[in-house]
């Protein structure tokens, strides 16, 4: 049956028509954008997936910033803390010049001065944007670390959370001391014989796991070791017991250097125990007062406790005594700054492996992306070749099936 008013062949084109037409304008949204998932209607599934992941390659880039950040502030640090070492290097060759009576001590004691004040200046300049890694500048504000932000982790339930890497501050000041004052009597013993090496000091943590900043540890002198000065040592933030009794150890072996009593003090494997060698001739008897540790009760100047380089003010090689206690500190003091070196070393070295980390995972991501979403251009361009050639074709058929009921008009004739 023909009709002129139903024609079936021009639907039957039409509809193939469109979509065909359908098909071309998705295959050129392909070719423009390069994505064969652009949208959430493309593909709602992969789609919400790949924008997850944008967002989190998104937030590497800030961390990879973050962390060339952190590395240039960790560079800087490293090389004052190397400088300072070179600085007490010298200072330590004018100390071993000293010991020589023959002499001019008080044009050595000039320079020892000079570089002091250098080690004070590259202190003060190793700084980054606004950072100190070598100073404390106030103990009450200014925290005994710094943390760069290195990663962000994506749980399996979707909670996404930072990590950091921490980085300790290295306090190469030559700030004064300010102590505090002292009323707990650490762990003592009693007699040391001559010859004999004893514990005769063991600290304790004043807080649950640490020690306070501001905290003093002290040796008072009179007593049984009999030194001439007392010795003091001011907990600054992120402080050890280790920390404490080197402190304390280096300044008493210096003291007693000066003061020509032929005793030793070293650390022991215990944290915050020290322990002498006697050698005097005769047995020193520790009386329980002598070492000390308070806690702070509000009276103290905890905003600046002093730096760790502090006995650099005490060096004064114009005497003999003053020489040989110069002698008995340098190398602890050195010692001080090339651990410090070495620490912000490491960090630097960790940072740079994290970049690097972050970087090849950047890459990673984008590459799992680019897997999900991004069109594959030569089958893209052989299915617009062919779905061209249909569209020809399907405009073809629509104009055959156009022209049928003009047949009819040879029945009326």
């Amino acid at each position: 049956m023909s009709s002129i008013l139903t024609n079936t062949g021009a639907m039957t084109a039409l509809q193939s028509l469109k979509m065909v037409n359908r098909d071309l304008g998705s295959t050129q949204n392909m070719i423009s954008t390069g994505k064969r998932v652009d949208n959430a209607k493309s593909n709602a599934a992969v789609w919400a997936i790949s924008t997850a992941m944008e967002s989190d390659v998104a937030g590497f880039k800030k961390i990879s910033e973050s962390l060339s950040l952190g590395q240039a502030t960790i560079d800087v640090a490293r090389k004052g803390a190397e400088t300072v070492t070179d600085l007490l290097t010298q200072v330590k060759e004018k100390v071993i010049a000293a010991q020589e009576e023959n002499v001019d001590r008080a044009k050595i004691q000039t320079d020892i001065v000079a570089l002091r004040d250098q080690v004070s200046a590259v202190v003060n300049a190793s700084q980054f944007n606004g950072q100190y890694m070598l100073d404390h500048q106030d103990t009450t504000s200014d925290s005994g670390s710094i943390n760069i932000l290195a990663s962000i982790d994506r749980s399996s339930n979707g909670i996404v959370t930072s990590t950091d890497i921490n980085v300790s501050k290295q306090d190469l000041s030559t700030k004064a001391l300010t102590a505090g004052s002292v009323s707990v009597d650490s762990t003592t013993t009693g007699g040391v014989a001559d010859g004999a090496t004893s514990t005769v000091a063991a600290f304790v943590e004043d807080t649950a796991g640490g020690l306070t900043a501001g905290n003093t540890y002290q040796f008072t002198s009179g007593g049984g070791i009999a030194l001439s000065e007392d010795v003091a040592y001011v907990a600054r933030e992120g402080d050890t017991l280790e920390d404490v009794t080197a402190g304390l150890v280096l300044k008493m072996n210096a003291q007693a250097a000066e003061d020509g009593v032929d005793v030793s003090f070293a650390q022991t494997s215990t944290a915050g125990e020290i322990q002498m060698t006697n050698n005097t001739g005769a047995t020193i008897t520790v009386a329980a007062a002598e070492f000390q540790q308070a806690a702070l009760d509000g009276s103290e100047d905890d905003g600046d406790v002093g730096g760790r380089l502090d006995y650099l003010n005490d060096i004064d090689v114009t005497s003999q005594a003053g020489a040989d206690a110069a002698l008995a500190a340098i190398d602890g003091l050195i010692d001080i700054a090339i651990d410090s070196a070495a620490a912000f070393g490491s960090s630097q070295m960790r940072l740079e492996t994290q970049s690097d980390f972050v970087s090849g995972l950047t890459d990673a991501l984008k590459s799992g992306i680019g897997t999900l979403v991004d069109a594959d251009m030569e089958e893209t361009s052989a299915k617009l070749q062919a779905l061209q050639v249909q569209q020809q074709l399907a405009v073809q058929a629509l104009s055959i099936a156009n022209q049928a009921p003009q047949s009819l008009l040879s029945l009326f004739r």
